[in-house]
């Protein structure tokens, strides 16, 4: 028995990603409007469940990992090697444009009054080192997770290039079972332990490692019937509930330890359930076009919901359910005025690149 290869749309875009998206960035919104000026719901009514922006977060990791290993295997399959400079300058296009325009935005922004920047914020914002950076303004923090991905994204290409693809399974373990270690080192001798804990790379980078391991055991796991079989059964189900359960508030040694991974690995598995099998009902809710569409927004939203979902502040633009609003019109604004174009340049290059390498046709002979 064989598990469907990656089902991809004509966009080349992977099933069901883009509606996991929408849902991690809702969490995340959600979150963060908790607290906010006139919304409905106070942080005591959802609190007690744990942090959703967080859990949010974490799918994205989770994703990145299983998307960008996925990619360079294929690649190195193709090519027998992984461009460096390639895979870079892909990664510029996606993400830098949208980015930079945010922080000119927060500058301007500082420079007007409306929004205080503490010491180093834009340096560590720009050199994508703001998970280090502790003493930093809400409006820049949730750089921080950025900053674990672009880490990831310089580390994981290169060791991939050396090591071989072969490595991906054995680097992935090492990393999952590091992570939880460095966590508990981190409770007892850092200072700002619970930031180095939830925002250091090398304590997060299981997150990231669950993704990673699952597309290096992808291939193995298409012809495991049992797990198959488990994947389309309703047993499936306690998997995304067990991820519920280790959300909730608990001890700090199962917090950080032993709950963490339970979410990493869930996450993992329910990320590859719904991409096997999109054609489910679960799978049709997730690649329903408001939700994918709402997902592809997903990475300018992340950036943008941060000046107008501030807690601490209470100038027009932070009350409910206007903050929201104008969170969602920067955002369209952000992916069709800047995202959008940047990634048809990409395009437009690449196939420029193309044409200019294939060969030319022979002349005729006289």
């Amino acid at each position: 028995m064989s598990g469907p290869a990656l089902r991809k749309p004509s966009d080349g875009r992977i099933a069901s990603l883009d509606g996991l998206r929408a849902i991690s960035i809702s969490l995340v919104v959600l979150s963060h409007l908790l607290g906010t000026s006139h919304f409905p719901l106070g942080v005591r009514a959802l609190g007690a469940a744990g942090d959703f922006g967080y859990l949010g977060v974490r799918v994205f990791f989770v994703i990145s990992g299983f998307l960008i290993t996925a990619l360079l295997m294929s690649e190195h399959e193709r090519t027998g090697t992984v461009s460096l400079g390639g895979f870079y300058v892909r990664r510029a296009y996606r993400i830098l444009p949208a980015f930079y325009a945010y922080v000119v935005v927060v500058l301007l922004a500082s420079w007007l009054g409306g929004i205080e920047l503490r010491r180093h914020d834009l340096l560590h914002a720009l050199t994508y080192t703001t998970n280090y950076h502790y003493e930093r303004s809400w409006e820049l923090g949730h750089i921080w997770s950025l900053s674990v991905e672009e880490q990831f994204y310089f580390l994981w290409p290169a060791l991939l290039l050396f090591l071989r693809p072969r490595s991906i399974v054995p680097l992935s373990l090492a990393m999952i079972a590091l992570a939880p270690l460095l966590r508990l080192a981190a409770w007892f001798w850092a200072p700002y332990r619970d930031d180095v804990i939830m925002e250091a790379y090398p304590c997060v980078m299981d997150s990231i490692a669950a993704g990673c391991l699952l597309a290096g055991l992808r291939r193995w796991l298409d012809h495991q019937p049992v797990y198959l079989r488990f994947l389309q059964s309703p047993t499936f189900w306690i998997v995304p509930f067990i991820i519920l359960l280790a959300q909730l508030p608990s001890p700090v040694k199962f917090e950080y330890v032993t709950d963490i991974t339970v979410m990493n690995v869930g996450i993992a598995i329910c990320i590859d359930r719904f991409v096997r099998y999109p054609d489910t009902l679960t799978g049709r809710v997730l690649n329903w076009s408001p939700l994918v569409w709402f997902g592809t927004l997903s990475y300018s939203l992340y950036l943008w919901q941060e000046i107008f979902l501030a807690h601490r502040e209470h100038h027009t633009w932070n009350v409910w359910p206007l903050n929201l609003g104008l969170a969602l019109v920067c955002a369209i604004g952000s992916y069709y005025l800047v995202e959008k174009p940047f990634l048809a340049l990409r395009h437009r290059r690449a196939e420029a690149r193309r044409a200019g390498e294939r060969p030319a046709a022979a002349a005729p002979v006289p």
